[in-house]
């Protein structure tokens, strides 16, 4: 989870993600998406890659081009733990309502 973090914390890398989502991109077309060169793209999908939130494939027409996509494995377990945390804060949440009434029925029948 630190390392999806880490990675997602920079927004370039979080613009990429966003292109990803609607399929596979080649690197130079990302790149031009976002207004980066080539190097600078290269070096952001690195840290993706190496976090484990995107594949990379060669193309077969041309072996220097790298078709890059989204790993639905990474964001499945993100989405898991944000959803405990969420179920957690919404018992919290419904705790103090139910303390919040309770206190406020013991003050009305003063």
């Amino acid at each position: 989870m630190d390392h999806t973090f880490a990675a997602l914390a920079d927004p370039t890398r979080r613009q990429v993600v966003e292109l990803l989502r609607d399929g596979p991109r080649r690197a130079s077309e990302i790149a031009d998406a976002l207004g980066m060169s080539r190097p600078a793209m290269s070096r952001h999908l690195r840290v993706l890659r190496t976090k484990g939130l995107v594949d990379v494939e060669t193309a077969t027409a041309d072996a220097r081009e790298r078709l890059y996509q989204l790993r639905p494995d990474t964001f499945v377990a993100l989405q898991a733990w944000l959803d405990q945390l969420q179920a957690y804060w919404s018992e919290q949440l419904g705790s103090f309502k139910k303390h919040a009434e309770a206190t406020r029925r013991g003050r009305q029948a003063r």
